[in-house]
Parts: structure tokens; sequence; C-alpha cells
């Protein structure tokens, strides 16, 4: 061996090397009120005051039973799981928004506020919904008073469209810019971007930053195979979608398996793409300052990339944990609260780096 090889050898090895976060499954959270049942859980949220915010879908309770018992859809929860509040449902004619029929993705931005989407098809079939699109994204105060509702139910003309999102799966408000990204999602292919205040366009792009193409369908269409190479020039489902403090865009393309990185303005950085799972299910930010990690839904776990290399650094799958789920979310103590939709929910909290 050189002595400039060996130099360079001995360089590599003495680098800190990034601490692995270590989790346990939290099992006596939450804590429901008995008066009540829990539908699907879809997303969750954090606020500033760690409080956990679950979107769940009170339209799966199919038994007349369990559906007289339906939670409201909004359930605010303390870290230790004591149930704070509950909101949400209903809209339409005279409340000035439309719920959406199959709630998605829930997210609170920097001053408080409340973001909702859905991404029900009118051709799904599924029980207990309308036929109708869930083309619009609201959003509340805290207590569930009204704000904005950007689009409308049943408006979408496409990925083109600058009025209205079409079955958006996930939103990230930047309060650097206070804007609203929004992975767009399941109908559309796309990341858009609107003023958070107005709710006026301002931005989009699709894979790679392309121009983002129409192939509107309600089947989600999984690759057959998946070729060696960067993927399909287009998204598939954009499903999650994270914006770092430092302006990094997320966007997690779940049926390419696949997470791409962009500029906040839309130009593509990096991408990592994992065929043989699952892989790009859901995506939260380490709660560090730099935050140092992405973790991505990979299935039966969840994956700890490093957001600098984009490589793959850990995985997280602790004792009794179900799955890497649906939505991910991080609160300020670094615990993962993990939305399962029919596998419920977990809170995995944080005991240590290693």
């Amino acid at each position: 061996m050189t002595k400039a090889l060996t130099l360079l050898v001995l360089f590599l090895v003495l680098q800190p090397q990034p601490r692995m976060p270590v989790f346990e499954v939290d099992r006596e959270w939450p804590k429901v009120p008995p008066k009540w049942k829990l539908g699907d859980p879809s997303s969750f949220a954090i606020d500033a005051q760690d409080n956990v915010w679950l979107l769940h879908r009170p339209r799966t309770l199919v038994k007349p039973d369990d559906a007289k018992l339906a939670a409201p859809p909004v359930m605010v929860f303390d870290a230790a799981g004591n149930f704070v509040r509950a909101w949400g449902g209903a809209g339409g004619a005279g409340s000035g928004f439309e719920w959406p029929e199959r709630e998605h993705g829930i997210h609170i931005d920097h001053q408080g506020n409340v973001w909702i989407t859905g991404n029900d098809c009118p051709t799904n079939g599924i029980a207990n919904l309308k036929p109708v699109a869930d083309d619009q994204v609201l959003k509340f105060r805290p207590d569930g008073r009204f704000l904005l509702q950007i689009g409308r139910s049943n408006a979408s003309t496409g990925n083109a469209d600058r009025r209205n999102v079409h079955r958006a799966a996930d939103v990230w408000v930047h309060p650097a810019t206070n804007e609203a990204f929004v992975a767009d999602g399941y109908g559309n292919h796309r990341v858009i971007v609107f003023d958070a205040g107005t709710g006026a366009f301002r931005r989009m792009w699709g894979a790679f930053g392309n121009a983002p193409a129409d192939d509107d369908h309600c089947e989600v269409v999984t690759p057959s195979s998946f070729p060696p190479g960067p993927g399909p020039q287009q998204f598939s489902i954009v499903h999650a979608l994270r914006v770092a403090r430092d302006g990094t865009v997320y966007a997690a393309d779940r049926e390419n398996r696949r997470v791409q990185a962009f500029t906040k303005e839309g130009t593509f950085l990096n991408q990592i793409v994992k065929t043989d799972t699952t892989f790009a299910r859901d995506l939260a930010l380490s709660h560090d300052a730099a935050q140092q990690f992405l973790y991505v839904g990979n299935g039966p776990d969840i994956v700890v990339v490093d957001r600098k290399t984009m490589q793959i650094a850990g995985t997280i799958k602790p004792e009794g944990m179900t799955s890497g789920g649906h939505h991910l979310a991080t609160d300020s103590k670094g615990n993962l609260y993990v939305a399962q939709t029919t596998q419920g929910m977990q809170k995995l909290r944080l005991v240590a780096s290693r």
C-alpha cells in the first residue's frame, strides 16, 4: 500500500461516524377516550408544544356499532398520549370548505395552522365514500376554525392546473418563505407550491425537475420490474414530502421506490433508489439542528438515510414495531410517530444514539 493510500484510508477511518438513533416501542401511547373508536390512522403531525396530531379515517369503521362511535378525524394527544382535543369532518355547502372524502395527510405549520389533504378517487369503489375526487387542500386554526381552501372537489384539469390539486398526499410549509409545498400525489404526479397565506400558485415540477405529465388513474400501479438506472422520468405516486430547514425538498416517489431531493425552486439535486423492498412509503426529518437524517418508510422497517450523502446509514426496527408505516412524524425529543393505516399506529421512543 502506498503512503498516499494509507493516509487516505486512515483519514476515512478517523472521520466521525454518524450516531445511529435507537428506539423502543411505547406500548402505552396513546390514550384514546373510551367513548370513541378510531378508523385507519393515516398521518401524524407535531406542533410547537410537541402535541401529536393524528388524522384518521372515520369512514373505515364500516360496522354500524363502530361507526356510531367514530371519533372526529382530527385527534390531538400530548407526548404522553393524553387526549387534548378533537374536531373535523362535515364541510360542504355553507361551511366555506369541502372536507376530503378520504383523509390522507396532516401538517402543522410554523404559525400553528393545520393543513389537511385527501386522496379519494371517484371510481375506487371504497365503501362509505362519495364518488368524488379530493382536489383540495384545507387550512385551519388549531381549534378547527376554517382559514383557506386551495382547489375545489372534483375540479382538477390535470398536471398543468395551477388552481387545483388532484388527490394530494401530503403538504409541508417552509417557514423561511411561508410557502406550502404539496405532494400532489395520487392523481397528479408533481410537487406544487402555493403561497401559504393566500393560496396563490408559485411553481411546480415533476421527477428530476421535469414538467409533469398527465397519467390519471385510480389504480396504484407498481412497476413489474425495476431496470438499473435512475428510474422513470416522471413520478408515480408522490406520497410524502418534507422541506428541511436548509430549504432542501424531499419527495417520496412511492411506487418507483425512490426519494428525490430538490432545491426549493425545484432544481433536481440527488436521489436514493432502493427497489428490493417497498421503499419510500413515507418520510420524516431527524430532530437535531442539522437534521442529519432522513427517515424513510421501508415496508416492515424504517431506513435511516444520511442527508449529506443520500446513502443508507442504518435501519430502525425495534422489538414490537409493526411496520414502517404510511406517514411519519418526529417531535422535538426525536421520538417517531408511525401512522400505519390498517395496522394501527405506534410511538417509537428515542432512547439513545450509538
